[in-house]
């Protein structure tokens, strides 16, 4: 297990009339290689949750476990689990500051005191795995890219530090279709190439339902749904009564069954969607 969160609560503003309860007792495992979904509405607790898990955030209560360590005690070195949990915030752009795109990403490689041959291949790396070319941008500035290289720049500096776990939070928002798609794909690269375990946070049920493996939906600071993603969107009811969604290819499958075609209800991509209404029609001509 690589993470273990047992009876967690958070409280913003204690004692004050601000007071919120913002997590409400999460209890949640994450296995070591899973891919994760973290959905919710705003003000659900997602992002309150997500930087409980490399210490960013105390908790009120409760224990957090990161890979055999509870980080929630007072001894805990926070820097070592922070090389373990990578934090990839919404609009990590911003967070560049170096003069070359070689320097950012090396930034985290030297405070962990590596030597000048380790950070290189570090950077060099995490410049391959999202896909930045190393010769040709290494040098430049960061501030001359697009907002998609942007972004990737940002994701490689948290990529050099060789996280088991990587967190992402809405990493496509204000990204333009073909920057968004870039980005999911290298997200998905990494994971089966380096299979890490991997926590992504976004409001696209698309992007939750081509990507991740299981699904974990926070309502009110609570879990309010866990499992399977095929699992938990076929709970369309349940997931519009707290302000979720279902993939817009499964809700037009859903309303294709309807109307008295017998095909799958589950589907959770237009591939998917593709071949089963192929499937669908080659049996009727059969009939």
């Amino acid at each position: 297990m690589i993470i273990e969160i047992s009876k967690l609560n958070y409280i913003y503003n204690p004692g004050t009339p601000f007071e919120r309860k913002a997590l409400n007792h999460i209890d949640l495992e994450i296995e070591e290689g899973e891919f994760i979904g973290l959905i919710g509405h705003t003000g659900s607790g997602k992002s309150t949750l997500v930087q409980h898990l490399n210490g960013l955030i105390k908790p009120s209560s409760g224990d957090i476990i990161i890979d055999g360590v509870n980080i929630c005690k007072k001894d805990t070195d926070l820097k070592k689990i922070r090389q373990k949990v990578g934090l990839v915030f919404q609009y990590p752009e911003y967070q560049l500051f170096e003069e070359t795109i070689y320097k950012d990403i090396a930034f985290g490689p030297q405070n962990l005191g590596l030597n000048e041959e380790q950070i290189h291949e570090r950077v060099k790396e995490a410049m391959e795995v999202v896909g930045l070319d190393y010769e040709s941008l290494k040098d430049r500035s960061p501030f001359e890219l697009s907002g998609g290289q942007k972004r990737r720049v940002a994701i490689a500096g948290v990529i050099a530090m060789k996280p088991k776990v990587l967190i992402l939070d809405e990493p496509t928002a204000g990204l333009d279709p073909h920057g968004r798609d870039e980005i999911l794909n290298e997200i998905q690269g990494l994971f089966e190439k380096e299979g890490i375990t991997i926590i992504l946070v976004s409001h696209s049920m698309e992007d939750i339902a081509k990507l991740v493996d299981r699904i974990v939906v926070m309502d009110s600071g609570r879990v309010a749904m866990d499992g399977k993603t095929r699992d938990i969107f076929k709970k369309s009811k349940e997931l519009e009564e707290i302000g979720l969604g279902i993939p817009q290819i499964t809700k037009f499958m859903k309303a294709y069954k309807a109307k008295g075609h017998d095909v799958r209800d589950d589907i959770l991509t237009v591939e998917e969607a593709k071949i089963e209404i192929l499937r669908y029609l080659r049996r009727k001509e059969n009939d």
